[in-house]
């Protein structure tokens, strides 16, 4: 997989030093329409049906969760995307911002993201948990249980091509296994939903506090794309 300039360099602001072959083209090329331009969202999805259930997670009162949030965070991106990212819950940023994954963590994922080839509106983003845990904790699996029905409707309306799982609580939860996230990587499974790849990769939070694990998760992309890559 060979990478422009602008790719280069975003592996090197992760931290990631990089041997690019000089007969390399780009690492991705994404479709665009007649005018060039990338397109953000597409006619698969019944967009009706899937504002409904926006709805339906805005007000949700399943478990405790609801009462200290402050918004809840649906997902965000292109809702016809090939790739879907799955992290754990929102923090207190997204709680705040009603979006996934910003912040610096969010910052290095939209990073890594673009390193490959694809910029964050390409994508949609999502996680586990649709309402911030207190303190950020570890969900709890009735917590879990409770919004697993919303996620699975969001895979069943954006029928990704893939989906990258970051980090060990979006891992074991989506794929409904214990193993620790360091034997989960570098291998590919299935989505039980569906016939779906799925990748396991490090939380971009993980990786701003172990650094030397960044070098892993670019390892881990490189895999998602080449699996990717043989699916279309």
């Amino acid at each position: 997989m060979s990478l422009n300039t602008t790719q280069q360099y975003c592996l090197q602001k992760m931290g990631i030093d990089i041997y690019v072959s000089r007969q390399g083209n780009a690492a991705h090329a994404v479709a665009r329409d007649d005018q060039g331009n990338t397109p953000v969202v597409d006619t698969g999805v019944d967009l009706p049906e899937w504002e409904s259930l926006r709805s339906q997670v805005a007000a949700c009162t399943r478990c405790g969760l609801h009462k200290g949030r402050t918004q809840t965070v649906f997902g965000v991106g292109n809702v016809n995307a090939d790739w879907l990212i799955i992290g754990e819950a929102p923090g207190r940023d997204e709680d705040l911002q009603g979006e996934p994954f910003v912040g610096r963590a969010g910052k290095l994922l939209t990073a890594m993201l673009f390193a490959i080839g694809f910029q964050r509106e390409q994508v949609f983003i999502a996680n586990i948990l649709k309402c911030r845990p207190p303190n950020n904790r570890d969900p709890d699996p009735d917590e879990v249980i409770c919004c697993e029905g919303y996620l699975k409707q969001q895979i069943a309306m954006i029928k990704p091509k893939i989906i990258l799982a970051v980090g060990r609580i979006a891992a074991q939860n989506l794929l409904k296994v214990d193993t620790p996230i360091s034997k989960m990587r570098g291998n590919c499974y299935e989505y039980p939903e569906g016939n779906i790849p799925v990748v396991v990769t490090y939380h971009p939070a993980y990786l701003l506090r172990s650094p030397r694990e960044k070098r892993k998760s670019w390892q881990d992309l490189k895999m998602a794309m080449k699996i990717y890559n043989s699916l279309t």
